[in-house]
C-alpha cells in the first residue's frame, strides 16, 4: 500500500525594493549599526512603499507556481499565512488566488500564527494533501511588518521587515518510511498564557485599529530557544530522523543569538544551520519560505536534501516540520 506524502514542487520568494540599513535606522532612533548587529544579526531590512502584502504574496507565489509548471486552472488549495492581512476580510490569500487566476469554487484562506504561520499553514496543507482532499496546494508566508510597526520605539523597529516565500506542494506516493521525498512529519504547539508577551497594541474589536508591535524581548527570547528546539526534536522524532541526517536546519529568522542558541541545543554545526536574517531582520511568516525558496535557488539546497523547519512566534505559537527536498 502507497503512502501518500506532500511534495514540494516549485518555490517562490519576494522582497520590496526599498531597502532600510542599520545606518538609516541611526538617523530615525537612538542606535548604531554595532548596536543592532551585535544584539540581533540584522544589517538591513526591506520595507514595503506602494505594495500591499497581497503584491508581496502574490510574486512569491507566482514563481512558486511557475517552477512547479501547474497551470493556473491545476491550483486546488491557497493557504496564506500572515499578520498583516490587506483587509480585515475577506482574506488576503483571496486576492492571491485571483491574481493567480485559479478556477472558482478553489478554497483559500488565511493563517494568523505570527512567525509560526508559515509552519502552520503548511501542516494544514499537508494534512489536507494526505487526506486526498485536494492534489496540490500553494502554500505562502507573506508579511507587512513595517505598517504594524512603531518607527519611535528603537527596541523593536530594528527587527522587523517586509517580503514573502512560498511553496507548491504536489501529493505524491510514497512508501511511508523516512527516506520518502516530501513533507515527512509536521508538529505545532501553542502556550496560550503568554498573549501579552509579544502582541500589536490594537485591534478590530479592541480598538478599530491595527495598532503596534510590542514585545517582552526577555520573555520572548527565554522562551524561543527551547520551544524551536522542540519543535525541530519532535518533528524529527515523528518522521524518524536523527540529527546525523539532516542536511539543514532552517529556524525561523528571529534574532541570531536565538538561531545560534537553537544550533547549540541541537548540536548541530553552524555551516548546517540557514542564517539569512542580516538581509531581511526578522519577516514573521515569511521568514522560513522566504530563506528556503533562496537557499534553493542559489543551490545550497538540493534534491534529496532533510531539511528541518522551526519556527515560533506570538502567542506564543511554535512548532516544526521534516522535509526531504
Amino acid at each position: 500500500m502507497k503512502f501518500i506524502r506532500s511534495k514540494i514542487i516549485g518555490n517562490g520568494h519576494y522582497t520590496p525594493k526599498k531597502v532600510l540599513t542599520n545606518d538609516d535606522m541611526a538617523k530615525m532612533v537612538d542606535t548604531n549599526d554595532e548596536w543592532i548587529t551585535t544584539r540581533t544579526g540584522i544589517k538591513s531590512r526591506c520595507i514595503v512603499e506602494d505594495e500591499f502584502t497581497s503584491d508581496l504574496a502574490y510574486h512569491a507565489a507566482k514563481m512558486a507556481v511557475d517552477k512547479a509548471g501547474l497551470r493556473p486552472d491545476e491550483i486546488e488549495m491557497v493557504v496564506l499565512a500572515t499578520v498583516t492581512p490587506d483587509n480585515t476580510t475577506p482574506s488576503t490569500a483571496l486576492k492571491v488566488a485571483a491574481k493567480l487566476g485559479v478556477n472558482v469554487g478553489t478554497p483559500a484562506f488565511d493563517i494568523s500564527a505570527a512567525c509560526s504561520g508559515f509552519v502552520y499553514a503548511l501542516t494544514m496543507a499537508d494534512n489536507m494533501i494526505r487526506l486526498g482532499q485536494v492534489k496540490n496546494a500553494v502554500v505562502i508566508g507573506a508579511e507587512t511588518l513595517s505598517k504594524i510597526t512603531d518607527w519611535t520605539d528603537r527596541n523593536t523597529c530594528v527587527l522587523f521587515g517586509d517580503g514573502a516565500g512560498a511553496v507548491v506542494l504536489k501529493a505524491v506516493e510514497g512508501e511511508g518510511t523516512s527516506a520518502d521525498s516530501g513533507i515527512l512529519s509536521t508538529k505545532i504547539y501553542a502556550d496560550a498564557y503568554h498573549f501579552d508577551s509579544l502582541k500589536t497594541t490594537g485591534g478590530v474589536s479592541s480598538s478599530q485599529s491595527t495598532g503596534f508591535i510590542t514585545m517582552d524581548g526577555k520573555e520572548v527570547f527565554k522562551y524561543a530557544i527551547g520551544s524551536l528546539a522542540q519543535g525541530a526534536e519532535e518533528a524529527m522524532k515523528l518522521a524518524g530522523i536523527k540529527i546525523e541526517d539532516i542536511d539543514w536546519l532552517l529556524p525561523h529568522q528571529a534574532n541570531i543569538r536565538i538561531i545560534e542558541g537553537v544550533g547549540k541545543k541541537l548540536e548541530l554545526p553552524d555551516e548546517k544551520v540557514i542564517v539569512n536574517i542580516a538581509r531581511h531582520g526578522n519577516t514573521s511568516a515569511a521568514s522560513i519560505p522566504l530563506a528556503l525558496s533562496e537557499k534553493i535557488e542559489d543551490g545550497t539546497m538540493k534534491e534529496g536534501d532533510v531539511v528541518v523547519l522551526t519556527a515560533m512566534g506570538a502567542g506564543f505559537t511554535w512548532g516544526g516540520a521534516v522535509v526531504r527536498l
